[in-house]
């Protein structure tokens, strides 16, 4: 606005010229500098972690990004004056060029992920140079920063920042070139903040070990203010999938965000708008989009009306569209979930972690996510307590602001007593001896506020949620059923080996008769082919696994065993052995045992060699060509392996009806 328009306005006798005269533009960071509880600077110990948190969360993505395993190293030291630290993370990421350094740092709303739908943790360009802002308006002390990009002759820069929030642009001082000995490329920020350390639930020890969790590629080192130092080493060395950029996908999209694209597009028709603007769009679909919504092929994107739109919109959820590409995704997937789960929570002994579940892909207004869940059972977790929530979205933990969160709310929605947890009332968090984790990947998560610290309750977002915790639930229900029976069943067993032996030799005595062979008898009264497994770790990497079958039946029996291993943990002990058939790529291998005659026993064995070995379950073991109703130790092959080929897999084998009264005679004397 012009000065003498304003003086025009302060002139005026009115009270509209005079309000006109006091209104300005308002600079984003001078917004957020009198808001910082919207970014989550709402509290001295909250604060204190959200600084961490964003300079971890660039570290991260930009070692992924160049695809470099991280290490990560942070320090809190505490200073002499009051609430007052020291704040120092260190990456090996590839660096950052010079003249982008004060921009990076000193710039709200400032970033290269903003407008890319491939997931990532950073998305606004808000935190890192907030942490710069609030660290600057607690102390009146700038940031000072060092980085060095890769490259054999590149010198490191170092320079202090601060953030002129009138305009929102950096204050460079002190930039100078200096040698960084040891360092061949990374970035480290340096900044002192008002704070309170805090320890529990909410401090920075936990967000830095739930990270490690859903972040096992990554090495993270922690200096507590006492000096004490954490290490939290990488489980595995390999790196997660590279995101791909990809164009938006329709499905839950909103009519604003069709018009905006229809206006933007360079297209010249509605039919190549739809087909070269959208994912999962081909020819055929957006001409049968098109014919419902009533919008002519040829229409020019720029003349589509609000009602056209809305149309386009109305048609495409009646048409069947491909779920959205994965590779702008990068889920952890279900092994990496285990073993992050295993490297940092096997001091609590958990008897189980239940196969983790890796949902498909869908959309919400226009962005694929994916939802990934696990859980963690038994041990020495409290059996008296609300189950402990792991809520993690794009790998990064969510520590606040739980009651608000689509994935709280869609754990409260399951009736886990199903599933052998307590829940009073049918609703609500479980009680029992578990840790649920939950992890949302998305192009652009729907959180509820800048501060980023709960996912927002999309109907479509916590339907899948509850989806992939139930399948995870009936995973822990199948190993608990399992366990409870094979417990009755070896109590049993060790009833009938004990009493009847005791009997026969007792009656031997007094009729002076030899000792009769009970071998027989024992298989009666027992019935099923009992499999035994165990496995043993033999240090790091290598898992030695043991499965014994035991014939307790009075027939021969041909069986086939199936278990889903680590393929890159394979090795020849395994194609060595005489039972093994086969293993399809997937890993899912294959023995045949043929024969084994009544009271017989054998065994197969063989070993796992890798950083991965450990996360195979020797007891996730599937029977086929026998009755399951015979077996114990292992359940019927599921249908959806798909393997084919064996003629043990196609036998259908009944109970005869002296066996049904048999298990019926040794579940009684099981009960008794």
């Amino acid at each position: 606005m012009r000065s003498e328009n304003i003086d025009d306005y302060a002139n005026g006798s009115t009270n509209a010229h005079k309000m006109a005269a006091k209104q300005q533009e308002i600079s984003i960071t001078e917004f957020f500098e009198k808001n910082k509880h919207i970014l989550g600077f709402d509290s001295r110990s909250k604060s204190l972690l959200m600084g961490i948190k964003e300079a971890v969360d660039n570290s991260l993505d930009a070692c992924e990004e160049a695809g470099f395993l991280p290490d990560l190293i942070i320090k809190v030291e505490r200073l002499q004056e009051e609430d007052e630290y020291r704040i120092t993370v260190e990456d090996n990421g590839p660096g950052i060029l010079h003249k982008m350094i004060p921009n990076v740092f000193g710039r709200l709303l400032y970033g290269s992920r903003f407008h890319a739908l491939r997931q990532s943790r950073g998305q606004q360009g808000i935190g890192i140079s907030a942490t710069v802002m609030y660290g600057n308006i607690s102390t009146g002390k700038p940031a000072h920063i060092e980085s060095k990009i890769e490259g054999k002759d590149e010198v490191a820069w170092k320079m202090d920042i601060t953030i002129d929030t009138k305009i929102n642009r950096p204050v460079v001082t002190n930039d100078v070139a200096f040698t960084w000995e040891g360092k061949d490329h990374g970035t480290k920020i340096e900044y002192t903040t008002k704070g309170r350390y805090i320890t529990g639930k909410q401090s920075i020890f936990e967000y830095l070990k739930n990270t490690a969790i859903v972040n096992p590629h990554a090495r993270i080192e922690f200096h507590d203010p006492e000096g004490k130092k954490y290490l939290f080493e990488r489980a595995t060395e390999q790196m997660p999938p590279k995101s791909k950029e990809i164009k938006p996908h329709p499905e839950g999209m909103e009519i604003g965000d069709m018009m905006k694209y229809a206006q933007n597009t360079q297209q010249k028709t509605a039919a190549a708008f739809l087909k070269n603007d959208f994912s999962r769009i081909t020819e055929r679909i957006a001409e049968e989009v098109l014919s419902k919504a009533g919008v002519a092929p040829s229409t020019p994107p720029l003349s589509l009306t609000r009602d056209q739109c809305k149309a386009m919109i109305g048609a495409i959820a009646q048409v069947k569209i491909m779920a959205p590409p994965t590779d702008c995704l990068s889920p952890i997937g279900d092994v990496l979930i285990k073993k992050g789960l295993m490297h940092i929570l096997d001091g609590m002994r958990p008897d189980y972690y239940a196969t983790p579940v890796t949902r498909p892909p869908k959309a919400v207004n226009g962005n694929p996510f994916v939802v990934e869940a696990g859980i963690v059972y038994g041990g020495d977790i409290s059996s008296d307590d609300q189950v402990t929530i792991l809520r993690f979205a794009n790998r990064v933990p969510l520590l606040y602001q739980q009651g608000a969160c689509a994935i709280t709310k869609a754990i409260s929605e399951v009736d886990w007593r199903r599933y052998g947890l307590e829940q009073r009332g049918g609703k609500g968090i479980p009680y029992g001896p578990a840790i649920i984790l939950v992890h949302v990947a998305s192009t652009k998560v729907p959180f509820t506020s800048e501060g980023k610290e709960a996912v927002a309750s999309f109907a479509e977002l916590q339907n899948e949620i509850e989806q992939a915790l139930r399948l995870c639930a009936r995973n822990l229900k199948s190993h608990l059923n399992k366990m409870e029976r094979k417990s009755k069943t070896s109590a049993k067993f060790e009833i009938v080996q004990d009493l009847i032996p005791a009997i026969a030799k007792k009656a031997s005595e007094m009729l002076g008769r030899p000792m009769p062979d009970l071998s027989r008898t024992i298989s009666k009264i027992m019935n099923v082919v009992w499999v035994e497994s165990r496995a043993k770790k033999e240090g790091q990497r290598v898992l030695s696994v043991k499965y014994t079958l035991h014939n307790y039946t009075l027939q021969e029996r041909t069986v086939g065993l199936h278990a889903k291993l680590p393929k890159e943990c394979v090795n020849l002990t395994l194609f060595t052995n005489p039972y093994f058939v086969s293993m399809n790529d997937d890993g899912k291998a294959t023995w045949e045992v043929r024969n084994l005659q009544p009271s017989a026993s054998l065994q197969i064995s063989f070993e796992l060699k890798g950083e991965m070995a450990d996360t195979f379950d020797a007891d996730d073991i599937y029977i086929s060509g026998i009755n399951p109703v015979l077996v114990m130790g292992a359940e019927a092959l599921p249908g959806d392996w798909g393997i084919k080929g064996l003629e043990i897999i196609e036998s259908d084998e009944s109970v005869p009806a002296d066996e049904e009264e048999d298990i019926e005679e040794a579940e009684d004397l099981g009960d008794e």
